[in-house]
């Protein structure tokens, strides 16, 4: 294992180098939701910071259900599985 790769606990991914594709791939997923179906900006950025906060949060994925933090969060009627938010 290389010293310098470790794993970003409690970053999303959008703050971590090397992640540029997935990053990618999420904003694209995120670009195809219908706009009704996104929760409004200031909603998610409380979201992700909460999800932040979590012991749960690992290399920008929920260890809890395996979904992209920064996904779930955009998606208006989704919740965390554990009431973090």
């Amino acid at each position: 294992m290389d010293v310098n790769k470790r794993v970003c606990k409690r970053c999303l991914i959008r703050e971590m180098a090397g992640q540029e594709k997935i990053y990618e791939t999420i904003q694209r997923m995120i670009a195809d939701l219908p706009e009704t179906e996104r929760a409004p900006k200031a909603l998610r950025e409380e979201r992700l910071s909460a999800c932040k906060q979590c012991e749960r949060l690992t290399d920008g994925m929920c260890a809890a259900c395996g979904c992209y933090v920064e996904l779930r969060a955009t998606i208006a009627d989704q919740t965390c599985p554990y009431d973090v938010w």
